[in-house]
């Protein structure tokens, strides 16, 4: 799950936490506060599982302790009681490492963790509204257009260049010249709307307290809510992959499925491929060395639903969508959120008619 700007709450993710008693792995619904973090079996439950109290604890990353797991790290409390999460992806750890550092750092000192005021701190004018302007950044037609990046053997994902940014906002009136866009583009970054991407731009955004928004080719970033990803690489590899992997990878995250047997819904980890059109679905508490089954997309047919016909109300509701394949196979999954379940819908469209 990609993480959301929030001001009231500071951070929130559905990710891996590995059990205290039998040491297995459950994805939850994370929720950091200004002293502890919380975690939910459900994002929609009101009360949390359980919380973790943040003064006095200590933060790991990246967490070494698992020799067959990735971007793990670790919360101890001040017992020593030793808590494991393990983020979707590089981009997402490295967010929910920044912050819970801040909060443990600010709780040392005696204060509650809070986001700063952007609109205080660069001063904003009052008229300007950053969600409305991120909102129309994202527009598929007119906004910032999303790339593929190849840096360093390295390949980002959705993301797109700070110069490009500055550009847009003084192409749509936004700012009058680049020192005002640069103002607007630092607002979006510090309040998390826009999230940085490679060295460059990371290097910018972790110099003070306050992020700092470069207005460069080579700094990237990317919107917090979209599919972006990294993937690393080396050219120099002869690597031999099955027909159905060997597509670029278009967008990844994590979805609610129902099964086909027992019509019981679990969070699988999706990564969808094109050229040849394939979904690859995951469990989300392992690697991805070996998905639990594949979906073949093209000439598919993919729409939102209001219900599904085997579910029962109460156990799922909301953001559904439908994939039904050539061979009439219906496949029904449920996104976090209404923009969350439209992306998705949107990308397999794309490869579905695009791909082979």
């Amino acid at each position: 799950f990609g993480v959301h700007p929030n001001t009231s709450l500071q951070q929130r993710s559905g990710v891996v936490l590995q059990g205290t008693v039998l040491n297995s792995w459950k994805v939850v619904w994370v929720v950091l506060a200004d002293d502890a973090i919380e975690f939910y079996k459900k994002k929609t439950d009101n009360s949390p599982k359980g919380m973790i109290p943040l003064k006095g604890a200590t933060l790991t990353s990246p967490c070494q302790d698992f020799t067959k797991r990735t971007l793990v790290f670790k919360v101890s409390m001040a017992k020593n009681q030793g808590h494991f999460f393990q983020a979707t992806h590089l981009e997402e750890r490295e967010l929910w490492v920044k912050d819970i550092k801040r909060a443990i750092t600010c709780l040392q000192g005696g204060k509650k963790f809070a986001r700063k005021s952007t609109r205080r701190s660069i001063r904003l004018p009052e008229n300007v509204n950053l969600s409305e302007l991120y909102v129309l950044m994202k527009d598929q037609d007119k906004g910032v257009q999303e790339l593929k990046v190849e840096k360093d053997k390295r390949l980002f994902n959705h993301c797109f260049s700070g110069n490009t940014v500055i550009d847009w906002l003084i192409s749509e009136g936004k700012a009058r010249n680049r020192p005002e866009g640069l103002m607007l583009a630092t607002g979006l970054l510090n309040e998390g709307f826009l999230l940085p991407a490679g060295d460059v731009s990371k290097d910018g955004a972790e110099k003070g307290a306050e992020c700092v928004f470069l207005d460069q080719i080579e700094a990237l970033y990317y919107f917090a809510d979209s599919g972006f990803f990294c993937e690393g690489y080396s050219s120099d590899e002869d690597v031999i992959m099955k027909e159905e992997f060997r597509g670029a990878i278009v967008k990844r995250g994590c979805l609610l499925k129902q099964g086909h047997r027992r019509k019981n819904w679990k969070v699988r980890k999706f990564i969808l491929r094109d050229d040849p059109a394939y979904i690859h679905y995951y469990d989300p508490t392992k690697g991805e060395d070996n998905p639990l089954g594949s979906i073949h997309l093209r000439g598919s047919v993919v729409t939102a639903v209001e219900y599904v016909p085997d579910a029962k109300r109460h156990e799922v509701d909301g953001n559904l969508f439908e994939i039904i394949t050539s061979d009439e196979i219906h496949y029904y999954l449920q996104a976090a959120t209404a923009d969350e379940r439209k992306d998705w819908i949107k990308a397999i469209q794309s490869v579905s008619k695009m791909g082979k």
